[in-house]
């Protein structure tokens, strides 16, 4: 979709902390999940005989003769109509009958002006269609979207539901995106106002609600973004290895079957690697056993530290540089993203390096203590945690450190859903 496609034993204690979101009261009231085992016991069809001519006669040209759109208890979905193979080609969606900034009336396009953003020129080409009824040539498709009692993203949540996550990273984000969406309404106002005749008076719900419906179900594109009808009908399974993909020579979106499907089978892409913390922001779901869950760790150096100055310093100059995840959450130079614990057969992430840096730096008592870790970085590539430190028990202090720390956001967040289960 439209987001690009986000060890030692005493580590095993962080499942807890990885859980939190599908622990959550909201999971058993709104939460929806795809599930790779969808058959024909979730079928529970519904009609929509009309949408696929519709969409072929206006694209000219044939979407797919082997998908159905029926309905499962995730929402919306396609189904095999036919026998598919591994390597089928299922849908092809041409450029022609994709919403995309591009659809923007000139007339508006020019007042928005420069500043505004494909996600916001999306979510405005949507609120037009929307206005325009059944007069709207994608009425069709508009009226197929889901509504906003329908969006289930921590963006549409209230305060009291917020508030249930508050002690995860996931609020802080979704304060952030609310904020994000309410200053591109504010800075659109002025000529939405302009185009009253066309779009009434727009609110931020509404803007909100259009918004939410880019970043749930539009995919990048070599028109910055772009809705795929027929192809978002289909939902994510994590473990799946097909995607829409574009082909710019043919100018349409199209679907690789990774996997054999009977007919009856719910067909099955995966929208990125995302954590569950992405998938509900932006998507209003979790899955159960996600293997690309992660969790965001928040570390800082006390400002009574009389070292302070000296750890920044050093940090600074040896800490390994600070990357934007794949999710596309931002994060400071004190915050880490732990994916996966490394297993007992040497697989997976481990503690992440600049995580253990921070760690040494931050448990060291001493300016000798620093000297070292400075020295230590330039003798090898010049940054710090690159190996074990050669003194054996500062390496354990950090560990043990990192390990309470840990501990304590675990306590803190089980602490979380207790209240929230008695709450029940």
């Amino acid at each position: 979709m439209l987001l690009s496609a986000r060890n030692t034993k005493p580590w095993r204690s962080l499942p807890p902390f990885f859980a939190l979101f599908r622990c959550l009261r909201r999971a058993e009231l709104k939460f929806s999940t795809s599930s790779s085992s969808a058959k024909t016991s979730l079928y529970l069809h519904e009609v929509y005989d009309d949408f696929l001519p519709w969409l072929e006669q206006k694209a000219g040209a044939e979407i797919s003769s082997v998908l159905s759109i029926g309905k499962s208890a995730y929402g919306r979905s396609l189904y095999a109509s036919k026998p598919i193979q591994t390597g089928d080609c299922i849908l092809k969606v041409p450029y022609s009958v994709q919403l995309a900034p591009e659809n923007l009336l000139p007339a508006i396009n020019y007042f928005l002006g420069d500043g505004v953003g494909n996600v916001a020129k999306l979510a405005i080409v949507i609120l037009v269609e929307q206005k325009l009824g059944q007069d709207s040539e994608w009425a069709p498709y508009v009226s197929r979207l889901p509504q906003p009692e329908e969006m289930h993203s921590t963006v549409f949540w209230s305060h009291d539901e917020l508030e249930m996550i508050r002690p995860s990273f996931l609020y802080q984000e979704t304060i952030k995106q609310k904020a994000q969406i309410e200053k591109e309404f504010l800075a659109n106002r002025p000529a939405l106002r302009y185009f009253s005749n066309v779009l009434g008076d727009v609110t931020l719900k509404e803007f909100r609600h259009a918004y939410g419906l880019v970043t749930s179900r539009a995919w990048h594109s070599t028109q910055g973004v772009s809705m795929i009808p027929f192809a978002d009908f289909l939902n994510h399974d994590g473990i799946s290895e097909a995607d829409v993909l574009s082909d710019e020579g043919k100018k349409h979106s199209e679907v690789i079957a990774d996997r054999n499907y009977a007919p009856g089978d719910q067909v099955l892409i995966r929208y990125g690697k995302f954590s569950n913390a992405t998938l509900l922001l932006d998507f209003g779901f979790t899955l159960p056993y996600n293997i690309y869950d992660q969790v965001q760790v928040e570390l800082s150096i006390p400002h009574h530290d009389q070292l302070r100055a000296m750890k920044l310093e050093l940090l600074r100059r040896h800490c390994t540089p600070t990357i934007k995840d794949v999710n596309g959450f931002s994060s400071s130079e004190n915050m880490f993203t732990i994916k996966k614990v490394r297993s007992a057969n040497g697989k997976g992430r481990g503690i992440p390096l600049s995580l253990r840096a921070f760690a040494r730096v931050l448990c060291s008592t001493s300016a000798a203590e620093l000297d070292d870790l400075a020295m230590e970085a330039a003798q090898n590539d010049g940054r710090l945690a690159r190996y074990p430190l050669k003194n054996r028990s500062r390496e354990i202090l950090a560990h043990q450190f990192l390990l309470s720390r840990i501990t304590e956001f675990i306590e803190k967040y089980s602490a979380c859903i207790e209240v929230m289960i008695h709450e029940s």
